[in-house]
């Protein structure tokens, strides 16, 4: 028999003494009859004036619903929901996120006693905010009516309502949660000196036991209630600049989202004291019931979505990750004709030495390996002639653009009148003629290289480096007709990746203050010594974000491509300088031959496509994400495009060569080793 769906029917459906789930289960079929299909708050604010008016023309039912009430008060423990609905049962943040995806794959329960976990399965409608906030006084004082039951704590503590003794007992419970964040090693230390000594936390417990005391006590003064409430409001504010303290210093000293977890738990659960004091100490206690309740049922979906954890813990740590890949990416612009020439030798030692890249891959295609272990070895190949390279001071092209991204977008927050946009304008000339540059380099060296080896040892040994049907493949693989853009702009997206594990990395070392470690741990200075220690510790302080990004980038170029195939997805690696490698080996093969192929031209033909995808699909993810982390608000996009314009059709050439003389900003010098002092 369907059941009916009117007030009527709900309320013939109230039993006081059904067990423990059908009595939820029967308070979530009223707040969804209330809450409507689609119905606006305001119809829902109607509804609830309805049952309010029903319930006093019944005086049966209105008994029935109070004898439900307090069945559920004393089964239900309502501290749950006020002190801790809206945090992390963990104080971890793989912890919390792992509890998101089993809440949101998992059903959920309503035999259960928690309030948090029924009030989650009641109010879970994001519209449920809207109609809790928008019931008046009058409303808000008849359902404190209906529902104000005698506290069955009275002996207690005499003189309170249930829903004041709840209401302190979870500001003593979130408090406790608060010290213990508060007082761990992770929070204290990296307070200020000043925030550690006036010890919040630990005056913090004292002022809400002094609150407490003043509230249960009888008879009640008024003047010393009102002044230990102003003592704690002062308190929990200082517990927040004491808070904010430790932001300060993870800016200065590597970011953990871990410990930026904590800290946002710290200070919402912060707020969530200030708010049950208020409510408490309200002089209109339906109204201020009615804030909070609209206030936690706002906190439902934020506290489900996987995506809201991840971006508001993340944040920091992308604007620092973005903030060193700018200190980096500086170095990689050039102004002025000096630097220019010094990124194209730089990037012509790239070239050469991406020969021996090539040559080696070609070696490990010889081998015939099984898909994991050629990828193995490409893999230990790239990472370490990318390494070689970086060591050498020389320049790889494709791994400046998601470098000099986060460069670009701290200067984005300086526009503001027409020469900041001139200036800016400035700054992608630069930008667009340093990576020219770095191309040009690197494929006007590799191909060569290449080639000549690959006729010398064809010579010598009097058969090609490589079989024919290698070099045709290789000409079928890389022409421009195949899907050489789309694999271009993957390898774009592998490029940006490796800039993010390039300033993880350094964040990492820094945050584990790993150069102070290295320079000052006593281990470690026994076995090499003080002096040598020092210059590893700078040798580690300057390298280890190159490291990061070499390494990270050769696995990526030669694992990712057979693991995705082992799933099916046929993506493969498009990086310009070790394709153009590649097209110099196949042509070596064919001799000059290879001229009258048409395959070997549209290889040369994807050679700039190729290289134009990787710099612009890299550049652009990085620019995106530096966007975000410098929180750059929305700027004259229009303004600057027919700014950029205007210098194209003015002076293009300046896209490329360096103007004749000095810009107007000299090459900056390096920025300062990023030392740790030992605390």
């Amino acid at each position: 028999m369907r059941r009916k769906r009117d007030l009527a029917g709900i309320l013939d459906r109230l039993d006081p003494d059904a067990s423990l789930a059908e009595r939820h289960l029967w308070a979530v079929e009223l707040i969804d009859w209330i809450r409507g299909r689609g119905a606006t708050p305001q119809a829902a604010v109607s509804r609830v004036q309805l049952l309010i008016d029903a319930l006093d023309a019944q005086p049966d039912k209105r008994a029935l619903l109070r004898a439900w009430w307090t069945r559920l008060v004393a089964t239900v423990d309502f501290t749950a929901l006020l002190a801790d609905y809206g945090f992390a049962p963990r104080t971890a943040f793989m912890s919390e996120l792992a509890e998101r995806l089993r809440r949101k794959l998992l059903p959920v329960s309503p035999e259960t006693i928690d309030a948090g976990e029924l009030f989650a399965l009641l109010l879970s409608d994001p519209r449920d905010v809207h109609w809790i906030a928008a019931l008046d006084d009058t409303q808000l004082a008849r359902l404190g009516a209906l529902f104000a039951i005698e506290d069955p704590a009275a002996a207690v503590a005499p003189g309170l309502t249930a829903w004041q003794r709840t209401l302190l007992d979870a500001i003593v419970y979130c408090t406790a949660q608060a010290v213990a964040t508060g007082f761990a090693p992770e929070v204290r230390l990296r307070m200020s000196a000043a925030a550690r000594a006036t010890r919040p936390f630990r005056s913090l417990a004292q002022d809400v036991e002094t609150l407490r005391r003043e509230v249960v006590r009888l008879p009640r003064d008024g003047p010393q209630l009102e002044d230990a409430a102003l003592r704690l409001r002062d308190r929990l504010d200082g517990c927040r600049q004491a808070v904010s303290t430790v932001y300060a210093h993870l800016e200065d000293n590597g970011i953990s989202v871990g410990l930026v977890f904590r800290l946002r738990q710290l200070r919402e659960r912060l707020l969530r004291i200030r708010e049950l004091l208020d409510c408490l100490l309200s002089g209109q206690p339906q109204a201020a019931t009615g804030r909070l309740l609209a206030r936690l049922a706002a906190m439902g979906p934020e506290r489900r979505s996987i995506r809201a954890l991840i971006a508001s813990n993340s944040s920091l740590l992308a604007s620092k990750v973005a903030e060193r890949s700018a200190e980096t990416g500086e170095h990689y612009i050039t102004r002025d004709r000096a630097a220019y020439g010094r990124m194209l030798r730089q990037a012509a030692g790239g070239g050469v030495l991406t020969a021996g890249t090539v040559l080696g891959k070609f070696a490990i295609t010889a081998l015939a390996l099984s898909p994991f272990w050629n990828g193995v070895w490409s893999s230990v190949l790239y990472a370490g002639s990318f390494v070689l390279i970086q060591l050498l001071h020389c320049t790889l092209a494709t791994k400046q653009p998601a470098m000099t991204a986060p460069a670009m977008a701290a200067k984005l927050k300086e526009l503001g009148s027409g020469r900041a946009v001139d200036e800016f304008v400035d700054e992608v000339t630069h930008l667009v003629r340093s990576q020219v540059a770095a191309v040009l380099g690197n494929v006007l060296t590799v191909f060569p290289a290449v080639l000549l080896v690959g006729i010398g040892l064809k010579a010598a040994l009097g058969h090609p480096m490589i079989p024919v049907k290698e070099a045709h493949h290789v000409l079928e693989s890389l022409t421009l007709l195949g899907p050489t853009a789309l694999f271009a702009a993957f390898t774009g997206v592998l490029l940006f990746s490796a800039s993010i594990m390039a300033g993880w990395a350094e964040n990492w070392f820094v945050l584990h203050r790993l150069g102070s470690a290295i320079e000052y741990n006593p281990r470690i200075t026994r076995w090499l010594g003080s002096d040598r220690a020092r210059r590893w510790a700078q040798f580690m302080r300057d390298n280890v974000s190159g490291f990061a990004s070499n390494i990270s980038l050769g696995v990526m170029l030669g694992m990712l491509p057979p693991l995705l195939a082992f799933v099916g997805i046929g993506l493969e690696a498009r990086h310009v300088t070790l394709s153009t490698g590649q097209i110099a080996g196949a042509a070596s093969v064919y001799g000059l031959a290879v001229v009258q192929n048409p395959a070997f031209w549209w290889c040369l033909a994807a050679i700039p496509v190729i290289g134009a995808l990787n710099l612009v699909v890299s550049f652009l993810f990085a620019f995106r994400l530096a966007l975000r982390a410098h929180n750059v608000g929305r700027v004259d996009r229009l303004r600057i495009r027919a700014a950029i314009w205007s210098r194209w059709r003015d002076a293009p050439l300046s896209f490329f060569v360096p103007r004749g003389g000095s810009t107007r900003r000299a090459d900056p010098p390096p920025p300062p080793p990023d030392r740790i002092e030992p605390h």
